[in-house]
């Protein structure tokens, strides 16, 4: 074994020790005890109810260019419709995960089942663009409940710390593989079926979910919860939302007064947020476990590791479709190779941080996704041009992301005390939701910004004009009414100024990559703050 195994997980606070396959067994603790095929059953369970939840976040992706045919939104509610499920999901996340460590995890999870069944069937038959957004806030806000009760009873569930690591690998793979697998199972059901056909596939899983959970996962919970604070709720929901928003818009629309007003209440929301945690007993994030550099580090890569992933597929399916002239299926084929990548990733994290440290691993696994996004800058806006570089690139994404994910969930439950278990798991899902939020608004953003700012309209109409820059799906229909040669050349304008804008996105994703590995490497050497 490389002499890199020792002291894995770095500097430890006495409240919070671990060892290098995770905490540290404390004087009355009971010891560790193998799992059993139920628990393995209940592990199969709560792995596909994550691979739904995960699913959801990206499944709409392909199915943006009917979205924009059928239900004609703006460009910022088709950013929404993609979106606004991540961002709530994200906001509730810690909210839901303190919940869970108080009236039961698995309660929760069954609740949230339910819930995330009925607003499935709203989306589904959405008949307009604000109708979609609010069934897709419902799922967020039922998607919160579910996503920490999934990895708090994992961490209740397996005690023995290799079993563990083995597990959230898996609960790694559904996370990461079910992001890229819901472009592929869009792509199937748009072939077949209606766009709102995406949703339906959530109900006969999530009615299994809850009939075998009560025989398969056992209930767990913190026996001294401690209260519930409202407002540290309010404020983590607050924190987030109004700079994510402010980000968009200024992106479609430019800078403005009431967009700096959004951003200075969301920096606001977050300091308020921070500050109260420190002052309460029981607080909704125990802001200790970010004096562990390695905690840090985790969070961080797990937030940026699924932005880069979350805005590869969605300017990446309309690539795909729009500019090279791919069906939905034949797009989400060409993911396949990529979401084989991100599972063999998930899947080999628990063996390579046997041999090497987490934060080690973390930072070879940044820079693979790095390595990825660059040769996005060999993408061509000829519909003739080869997709090779867009799937290798996707390949080295999803298996960057894979590895990733598992390691810093890993990092991340077996710092934290088990009594806390939903708290540190809400915190690993609201850096993963959050890259997801993060990495549709900012890159997708990026890329319609520069869209717009490339795109010629010589030749079209001033009536024309706006629908034509909303969105590509806009000026490719646009072109279809002009006549033939202005068409073509809108249409060949439109592909070029989108790639433009995805050789920008890459670049911008690239960077930011390297340099969380490069911090995530250096985390190794940090004292303890």
């Amino acid at each position: 074994m490389s002499p890199d195994t020792t002291a894995r997980s770095g500097p430890v606070s006495p409240q919070h020790e671990t060892t290098a396959s995770g905490p540290a067994i404390r004087p009355g603790d009971p010891a560790p005890s193998k799992a059993t095929a139920r628990t393995w059953a209940g592990l199969g369970v709560l792995a596909l109810a994550l691979l739904l939840i995960s699913v959801d976040a990206t499944v709409l992706d392909l199915a943006v260019p009917a979205i924009t045919a059928h239900l004609a939104p703006t460009t910022p509610q088709l950013l929404w419709i993609i979106d606004v499920y991540s961002f709530v999901l994200a906001g509730l996340l810690i909210t839901m995960g303190t919940l869970g460590d108080r009236i039961g995890r698995r309660r929760l999870l069954l609740i949230g089942a339910a819930g995330f069944g009925v607003a499935s069937a709203l989306a589904a038959w959405a008949v307009s663009p604000e109708m979609l957004i609010a069934a897709r806030v419902l799922q967020g806000v039922a998607g919160a409940t579910l996503m920490p009760a999934t990895l708090g009873l994992i961490r209740s569930m397996f005690t023995d710390s290799r079993e563990r690591t083995l597990a959230i690998s898996v609960w790694g793979a559904m996370a990461g593989s079910g992001a890229a697998f819901g472009p592929l199972l869009g792509g199937w059901l748009l072939e077949h079926f209606w766009w709102g056909s995406v949703f339906l596939i959530n109900l006969p899983v999530m009615a299994g979910l809850i009939v075998a959970a009560p025989f398969l996962v056992p209930e767990s919970r913190d026996p001294n919860p401690g209260r519930f604070d409202l407002v540290s709720a309010a404020l983590s929901m607050l924190a987030l939302i109004p700079i994510v928003y402010a980000v968009k818009e200024f992106a479609a629309h430019g800078p403005s007064v009431s967009l700096l007003a959004f951003l200075a209440t969301g920096v606001l929301a977050g300091w308020l947020f921070i500050r109260r945690q420190r002052a309460l007993s029981t607080p909704l994030i125990d802001l200790d476990l970010f004096r562990l550099p390695p905690f840090r580090a985790a969070v961080f890569a797990n937030l940026l590791a699924v932005f880069a992933l979350a805005g590869v597929l969605f300017f990446g399916s309309q690539y795909l479709q729009s500019v090279l002239g791919r069906t939905p299926l034949q797009a989400g084929l060409l993911l396949i190779p990529g979401t084989l990548g991100s599972i063999a990733g998930s899947l080999a994290a628990a063996y390579a941080v046997r041999y090497w440290r987490p934060v080690t691993v973390l930072s070879a696994a940044l820079v693979t996704g790095a390595a990825g996004a660059s040769l996005f800058w060999f993408a061509g806006a000829d519909p003739s041009a080869t997709v090779l570089p867009f799937v290798l690139g996707f390949v080295l994404i999803g298996l960057g992301v894979g590895v990733a994910l598992t390691v810093s969930s890993d990092l991340i439950v077996s710092t934290a005390p088990a009594e806390r278990a939903g708290n540190a798991a809400a915190i690993s899902e609201t850096a993963m939701e959050a890259g997801i939020a993060l990495g549709v608004a900012v890159l997708g953003s990026a890329v319609m910004a520069v869209f717009r700012r490339g795109l010629d309209l010589t030749g079209v109409p001033a009536e024309q004009t706006a629908a034509a820059r909303e969105s590509l799906g806009g000026a490719l229909e646009t072109a279809k009414q002009l006549p033939a040669a202005a068409g073509q050349a809108l249409t060949e304008g439109a592909h070029r100024a989108f790639v433009d804008g995805v050789h920008v996105a890459a670049t911008g994703t690239t960077v930011i990559l390297l340099l969380t590995a490069y911090l995530t490497y250096r985390s190794a050497k940090t004292k303890r703050r």
